[in-house]
């Protein structure tokens, strides 16, 4: 039986374009998460959250993984803003740990709740099975790290609703580039 393509007419985003931003942004994501992460170990190490960030950092590796290889077997071009993402997100991750454990989850809940409300919006679409099966598994991973942020007090973090507020527009503005870029 042959394969049926769908008609892509004048206006329509073409399925290309649209699973090629998909994977762009993704893949971005999972490596701005894992350098987050990343940052809060460096600073949190030896504490009694050192364990649970790297947890979090090991599930963010394995999304990673999944669409490092994603990546190139779709033949799409990662963002250019990757460069971007290592220094941000490293830094972001330090900074916040800096200011203290409850902050560091702050920025946990955050970030894991505007990629929970990303990988919703992917779920929606047409989608191979098999990618939006993982975006699925992926999204419970992350509502999970959200989850863990909010048990280790982050709502108790200085100016909880300010900072929070302020990285979920960063962490929205960078899924707006990464895109794009």
């Amino acid at each position: 039986m042959a394969k049926q393509t769908k008609l892509v007419l004048p206006g329509d985003r073409n399925p290309k374009d649209s699973l090629a931003q998909i994977l762009r942004v993704n893949h971005a994501g999972e490596y701005g998460a894992r350098r987050i992460y990343e940052g809060q170990l460096r600073i949190l190490k030896g504490t009694r959250h050192e364990a649970k960030i790297r947890e979090m950092w090991e599930q963010e590796a394995a999304h990673l993984s999944y669409f490092e290889k994603a990546i190139p077997e779709h033949r799409v071009r990662p963002t250019a803003l990757l460069p971007l993402w290592h220094v941000a997100g490293y830094a972001l991750g330090a900074a916040t740990a800096m200011m203290g454990s409850r902050v560091a989850m702050a920025c946990t809940v955050a970030v894991e709740e505007v990629i929970d409300q990303h990988y919703a919006e992917q779920e929606e679409q047409d989608l191979d099975p098999k990618l939006k099966q993982k975006i699925a598994e992926f999204r419970a991973d992350e509502n999970h790290h959200r989850d863990i942020g909010l048990e280790e007090e982050a709502e108790l973090a200085p100016g909880y609703d300010i900072l929070t507020g302020v990285i979920k527009v960063g962490s929205r503005a960078a899924i707006w580039l990464s895109k794009r870029i």
